[in-house]
């Protein structure tokens, strides 16, 4: 199964394709939507070398990778769903990471939220996985929203190794749900 587009009452999801790096500069550039990750915007040199990256989270199982969302044809940011384990080459069959990053203007809006739950269904019932995590710095109060609304639960915090940005000094949080609490959550 190759990476399918995925569509909501509102987005149009679209694999990630070359033809996408100039809006992943866009996006990158901007520090406050870096803020709890790199703590400034990326250069193009470092957004062209991260494309290549979230190109390659599409080859290891068939069905993930980073999705690039349009609303009315307009660039509202990327979601993801990686493979937990990729890029350590372990691979963790029947799980996935979920992942999101949205221009400036387009947050507050819902679309986080909406492009999350595609991407869910996506991975119960396109893709049968068992569990999706999510992970953030814990003082990122918007994207635990974002968790939290989707129906993600609080796992666990946990120390952050590197020398992160401001607020990587309380640690990050992982988020989860698992296939069977989504479907009571979808069909209750």
């Amino acid at each position: 199964m190759n990476q399918a587009t995925l569509r909501t009452d509102r987005i149009e999801l679209v694999p990630l394709g070359d033809e996408h790096l100039e809006l992943e500069i866009e996006l990158d550039a901007d520090p406050e939507v870096m803020r709890f990750l790199t703590g400034n915007g990326r250069t193009r040199e470092q957004v062209m070398a991260a494309h290549q990256m979230r190109l390659a989270t599409a080859e290891p199982v068939p069905g993930l990778g980073f999705w690039v969302g349009f609303v009315d044809g307009q660039f509202v940011g990327w979601w993801l769903l990686e493979p937990v384990g990729w890029a350590d080459g372990a691979v963790v069959v029947g799980e996935a990471e979920l992942g999101y990053r949205l221009l400036r203007r387009f947050w507050r809006q819902g679309f986080a939220s909406e492009g999350s739950r595609e991407l869910l269904r996506h991975a119960f019932v396109d893709l049968d996985f068992d569990r999706v995590r999510a992970l953030t710095m814990t003082v990122n109060d918007a994207s635990r929203a974002v968790m939290a609304a989707v129906g993600l639960q609080y796992v666990r915090t946990f120390d952050d190794d590197d020398d992160g940005p401001a607020g990587s000094e309380f640690g990050g949080v992982e988020y989860a749900i698992t296939k069977d609490e989504w479907r009571a959550r979808a069909f209750s």
